[in-house]
C-alpha cells in the first residue's frame, strides 16, 4: 500500500508517493503559467487539472496500490464554476489588485478590529472574500452563474470526488470564516452580500473526502478505491510535516519565503496579532492555533545575490564540483576576519516588499554598510544576516500574543546550509533542528493521509515514521551577544528606508 501527497502551488503541482511505513519512493511535478498585468494577476483553473491529471497519471502507472492521496494547496486564490466545477473565469490570485476598493468597504461597515476578532486576519485585499465581491460588482454575469465558489485545495477535492468540503485551516484564507466557531461568517457574507451558500463544507484539517470519481480513476490509471483527503492551507501542512504539534517548538520554513510559524494552545491576544498582521489559523489539534511570520524574501534573497553578484564565483564553484552557496559560505570562511563574525553590513530583506509585521507593498530591499573591501561573499552572509534579523524582529513583536517555543524545527532548502542553520540559532538565541526533508508541506500532507489510510494511529506515530532530524544547532551566547549589537540598528531600518522609497 502506498500513500500520497498532492501539493498545489502558485505556478506547478506535485505528487509525491510514500509507502505504507512513510519512507519517500518518488515524486512527479509539472508547471503551468500564470498571467501578470498591471491589473491582473490570474491562473487557469483548467491548466492546473490537467497538470494534476498528469502527476496522478505518472505517479499512478508506477504504483498501482496508493491508498491515499492528500490535498493541500496555496491560499486565497479562489474561482467561481458552475454545478459540475467547470470554471466561468480564471482564478484571482492573492497578488491580484483588484479588491481593495471593496475590502475598504468591509471595513468601513464592519470594523477593522471586528473583522480580525472573528476571522483571526487584520483586513487586507489579499483575502478571498473582497476579491470575490469585486466579481460580483464587476462581473455580475459570472456570478450570476455561480453554483460554488472554491479555493484551490477544495477545488481539486470536488473535482476529484464530487465533494465540495475545505479544510479550516484554507476556509480562513477567505476573511470570511469564524476561526472561533469554525464555520463561514454569516455576518461577513451578510455585509458582503454574497451568497454563503456558495462555499463548500468547512471541515477539520485531515478529513476524508471520499474515492476517486471513476472518469478520473479511468484518465490517471488508479482505482477508484483511492481514498483523497481534504489536508490544509500548505502551511500548516509543513508546520504537521515538521513534526510541530505544541507550543514549545516552532517551524523556521526556510524556503523561497522566509516563515516561522508558532504554535498557540488558545487563540492568542487579538490586539498584538493584529497590529503586525498575523492571521490566527486553526490547526489540526483542536483548541490549537498557529500565526505565520514571514518575510517574501527568504531563500530568495539568498538565491537574487547568487545569481546576480556571483557570477565570477558560479564559475570558480563549477570548477571546484561545489554550489555556488557553498563556495561563497567557503569564502568567507576563509577570509582575514573572525570565521563567524557578523559582517556589519545591514540588508534589509524587503526585494518584494515587506510582510510581517508591516505588510508593506511599497517597500523596497536595501544593502547599507559597503565599503572597498566588501566582498560577495561578505554580501551573500549579510542577506542571510537580514533575513534572520527580520525574523527576530517578529519574534519580539509576537512576544506579547504569549509564544514560549524552546526549539525550531526548519525546513526548506534553507535547513541543508549550516551555516545559515546556525547564524539563525545565533540571532534568535534558540536551538534549531533541521529536519532531512527540504519539502515538510508534502510530508505532512503524507501523514495525514496516512493516518486516514490507516497506516499511522494518530500524529505522533505519523512523525515517528516521516519526521527525520538531521541536525541540531545551539546558539552560541557570545555570537548571540555580537549579533544583538548588530540587530540595534537593524531594528531602525525599515523606519529610515522608507521614507527614501
Amino acid at each position: 500500500m502506498k500513500i500520497a501527497g498532492l501539493d498545489i502551488g502558485t505556478t506547478g503541482c506535485k505528487l509525491t508517493v510514500f509507502d505504507q511505513t512513510g519512507a519517500y519512493l518518488e515524486h512527479a511535478y509539472r508547471d503551468y503559467p500564470v498571467k501578470r498585468s498591471s491589473s491582473e494577476h490570474e491562473v487557469d483553473v483548467s491548466m492546473i487539472m490537467e497538470n494534476v491529471l498528469a502527476v496522478m497519471k505518472e505517479m499512478g502507472k508506477k504504483y498501482l496500490d496508493i491508498a491515499g492521496i492528500g490535498v493541500t494547496s496555496f491560499g486565497e486564490t479562489f474561482v467561481l464554476t458552475d454545478e459540475n466545477g467547470t470554471p466561468l473565469h480564471p482564478a484571482m490570485l492573492y497578488t491580484d489588485p483588484r479588491g481593495a476598493k471593496e475590502c475598504r468597504e468591509l471595513e468601513e461597515k464592519l470594523g477593522s478590529m471586528r473583522i480580525a476578532s472573528i476571522t483571526g486576519l487584520r483586513p487586507h485585499e489579499m483575502y478571498s472574500i473582497s476579491k470575490i465581491m469585486w466579481i460580483k460588482w464587476n462581473r455580475p454575469e459570472v456570478y450570476r452563474q455561480a453554483k460554488h465558489i472554491f479555493l484551490m485545495e477544495d477545488y481539486v477535492v470536488f473535482y476529484l470526488t464530487g465533494r465540495a468540503q475545505i479544510d479550516y485551516s484554507l476556509a480562513t484564507r477567505t476573511m470570511a470564516f469564524d476561526i472561533t466557531a469554525l464555520e463561514w461568517s454569516e455576518e461577513i457574507f451578510r455585509v458582503a452580500d454574497i451568497d454563503m451558500g456558495l462555499m463548500s463544507k468547512p471541515v477539520p484539517t485531515g478529513t476524508p473526502a471520499g474515492n476517486l470519481r471513476r472518469e478520473i480513476g479511468e484518465q490517471t490509471g488508479l482505482t477508484e478505491s483511492v481514498q483523497i483527503v481534504s489536508v490544509s492551507h500548505d502551511q500548516v501542512s509543513a508546520a504537521v510535516g515538521a513534526g510541530v504539534f505544541d507550543s514549545d517548538t516552532a517551524v523556521d520554513g526556510a524556503g523561497t519565503v522566509e516563515c516561522v510559524t508558532p504554535v498557540f494552545d488558545g487563540i492568542p491576544d487579538a490586539k498584538v496579532m493584529y497590529d503586525g498582521y498575523y492571521s490566527v489559523v486553526p490547526y489540526v489539534i483542536p483548541g490549537k492555533y498557529v500565526c505565520y511570520a514571514f518575510s517574501y524574501t527568504g531563500g530568495a534573497l539568498i538565491q537574487w545575490c547568487a545569481d546576480t553578484l556571483a557570477k565570477k564565483e558560479k564559475e570558480f564553484a563549477r570548477a571546484q564540483g561545489i554550489s555556488v552557496n557553498t563556495y561563497l559560505e567557503n569564502q568567507f570562511r576563509t577570509a582575514d576576519t573572525e570565521p563567524d563574525a557578523p559582517t556589519g553590513i545591514l540588508v534589509l530583506p524587503h526585494f518584494a516588499g515587506a510582510a510581517t509585521p508591516y505588510m508593506d507593498t511599497g517597500s523596497k530591499g536595501a544593502v547599507i554598510g559597503l565599503q572597498m573591501g566588501t566582498t560577495v561573499s561578505d554580501i551573500y552572509r549579510a542577506c542571510m544576516e537580514g533575513v534572520a534579523y527580520e525574523m527576530l524582529l517578529n519574534m519580539e513583536r509576537l512576544k506579547g500574543s504569549g509564544i514560549h517555543y524552546k526549539m525550531l524545527h526548519a525546513t526548506g532548502g534553507g535547513a541543508r546550509s549550516q551555516v545559515w542553520m546556525q547564524m539563525k540559532a545565533d540571532i534568535l538565541n534558540v536551538p534549531i533542528t533541521a529536519l532531512k526533508t527540504a519539502d515538510a508541506g508534502t510530508v505532512g500532507s503524507a501523514m495525514l493521509t496516512g493516518i486516514a489510510a490507516g497506516c499511522f494511529e494518530d500524529l505522533e506515530d505519523a512523525a515517528a515514521h516521516m519526521v527525520e532530524t538531521r541536525q541540531v544547532y545551539h546558539p552560541r551566547p557570545e555570537m548571540h551577544g555580537k549579533y544583538q549589537e548588530i540587530y540595534k540598528r537593524y531594528r531602525e531600518l525599515y523606519r529610515a528606508v522608507r521614507p527614501l522609497v
